[in-house]
């Protein structure tokens, strides 16, 4: 038997707070119609892709005083995507809504993500196998991936084996895209008579999967308050020493919440926007000399160190970088398959690349350092874009920043040290215990996924709100998948899609960070926020992030 450590012993202990509504189980809960619903976006085209699930109404749940009998129900459980702290506490809360309604009931897990169903392989929960798992991050407990369900032929395979199984209901926690194959295969289902419910829940560190009704994703809580601390070391070392200057890029392809988030629990003294550096149409040129700029003004002041965060997406939103790398993904569909291109020595494929490119981007591309134009090269993730993360940005603003500050001294202009260090943290934060707020919230997520499942739902997203009030204030209902989806290009198709939430320019979060951001980058107000606290007072052990507080209208205390 594996050796637990001393913290994990304590934190198999903990019971998971849930919203009261769902405290006495789902036999006693009254179903609560909203108002019917209609997608973000493209209204017509999403509403013909799902004409069995499309317009459907939010629901929320209340409690009953009667109590009713729940019919033996097989459930099957996936967890899609990349890692997220609170994972295990979402199929535990599953589990136990599900027992608690009939002990007849069984769990099954899909082992590897949702090839897991297509191929049949899984796993029954029993009370020892989950007991294991409670409050604990990662996702071994099944594991997970990234298969697509999207064919005709892998939803047959999936009722195939749901039929075998005797399941009637599938759970699939992910993502946007997850929920997005989510939507698919309920829709697929349920125009197939096929008798399974599907339910999803939203999972990604990342911040993006939001909306009125889903406040925050789970796994951002636990994964900003990592990136946080680590912040807040560094921030400590560079103040003790007074010598470097550290760059920081954290995980978020696409939205820059965790970015924002790390930075308002930290107070560095660059931090870096995507959406607004593509709001503004800055260049990669006119970054450099913002933020050259502070470093000069720093240095002037004594001060050759400091501390930039930047997300991981940046390099996606820059307009110039933007355009040759969406031109860059359209060539690589094809190139990735030419023998002669994948059997190139690295100039060849410069070369090859810039005569395909517009002239343009060609130029773009033609300017940057090799090693930056090599990783644009590297393998596509799954939905055929450059794999964001394997471009090292943060040493791309090192190297431009030194050749500037190189030609400022040579100029007269700048007499300071630059030395420099780089960092990218991402996984460290994926699979971190979760923090009281995540553990509480994905139990209750899970136990509220298996009460939309006893309502006949399908199709729906489990919603628990309210969630800057203690837990047994929180809302728990669901919401239609179809609700938040769009229509968007991928591999060169427009397909539906969840839409990404990016930040708001013109929310509140956004401008925490403007009206503070000269102060910060002049003057070291760092802040420290130290590991993530499972036991004290409720102050400093429930409490949310600062997005979640500031989206919600809460008044934070001033800087």
């Amino acid at each position: 038997m594996t050796k637990l450590s001393p913290l994990q012993i304590e934190r198999l202990k903990y019971q998971p707070k849930l919203p009261k509504s769902l405290q006495n189980g789902v036999n006693s809960l009254e179903l609560v119609e909203g108002s019917a619903t209609q997608s973000v976006r493209d209204q017509e085209q999403i509403k013909a892709l799902f004409a069995n699930t499309y317009g459907k109404p939010t629901v929320t749940f209340k409690t009953t005083s009667s109590s009713s009998s729940s019919e033996v129900r097989n459930v099957g459980v996936i967890l899609s995507g990349g890692q997220a702290p609170g994972g295990h506490n979402v199929i535990a809360g599953l589990y136990d809504s599900l027992k608690n309604a009939n002990p007849a009931n069984k769990l099954y897990g899909f082992l590897g993500g949702p090839s897991g169903i297509i191929e049949g392989k899984y796993v029954e929960f029993d009370d020892e196998f989950i007991n294991a798992y409670r409050n604990t991050g990662g996702f071994d407990i099944i594991g997970s991936g990234r298969t697509k369900l999207e064919t005709e032929e892998q939803f047959q395979k999936s009722l195939a084996v749901c039929k075998s199984l005797g399941i009637s209901a599938v759970v699939i926690i992910g993502g946007d895209d997850s929920n997005t194959n989510a939507a698919l295969l309920a829709e697929w289902f349920v125009k197939n008579n096929a008798g399974i419910q599907v339910i999803g829940c939203p999972k990604t560190i990342d911040g993006d999967l939001k909306n009125e009704q889903i406040e925050i994703s789970f796994g951002f809580d636990t994964a900003t308050k990592t990136y946080a601390e680590l912040i807040g070391n560094i921030q400590r070392d560079a103040n003790s020493a007074k010598k470097y200057w550290h760059f920081i890029k954290i995980m978020g392809r696409s939205a820059s919440h965790v970015a924002l988030e790390a930075a308002l629990q930290t107070q560095p003294n660059i931090t870096l926007i995507s959406e607004e550096v593509e709001a503004k149409k800055m260049s990669l040129a006119s970054i450099i000399d913002y933020m050259t700029d502070i470093i000069v003004k720093r240095s002037e002041n004594g001060k050759n160190f400091g501390i930039a965060v930047i997300p991981e997406g940046l390099i996606e939103f820059i307009p110039e970088m933007g355009s040759m790398i969406s031109n860059l993904n359209d060539i690589m569909a094809s190139l990735e398959t030419d023998s002669s291109f994948v059997n190139a020595s690295a100039n060849e494929k410069f070369s090859i690349v810039e005569s395909k490119l517009s002239s343009e981007n060609a130029k773009v591309y033609a300017s940057l350092p090799a090693l930056i134009k090599t990783q644009l090269l590297a393998d596509r993730d799954p939905h055929g874009n450059v794999q964001v993360s394997k471009i090292e940005t943060e040493k791309l603003l090192i190297e431009m920043i030194s050749e500037r500050l190189s030609q400022l001294k040579a100029e007269g202009k700048y007499s300071g040290k630059f030395s420099a260090q780089s960092h990218f943290f991402g996984y460290e934060g994926r699979c971190a215990f979760p923090s009281n707020f995540d553990a509480d919230y994905c139990y209750s997520l899970g136990y509220n996924a298996f009460a939309l499942i006893s309502f006949g739902l399908t199709g729906y997203l489990s919603s628990v709100r309210n969630l800057t009030q203690p837990a047994d204030e929180w809302i728990a209902g669901g919401i239609p998948l179809t609700m938040m989806m769009n229509m968007e290009k991928r591999h060169g198709e427009m397909k539906p899609v969840i839409q990404k939430a990016l930040v708001k320019l013109d929310g509140p979060v956004f401008k925490r960070l403007q009206d503070n951001r000269q102060d910060w980058a002049m003057n070291d107000r760092y802040l420290f926020p130290g590991a993530i606290q499972y036991f004290g007072p409720s102050s400093v052990c429930d409490i949310t992030t600062i997005t979640l507080q500031l989206e919600r209208g809460k008044t934070l205390a001033a800087v």
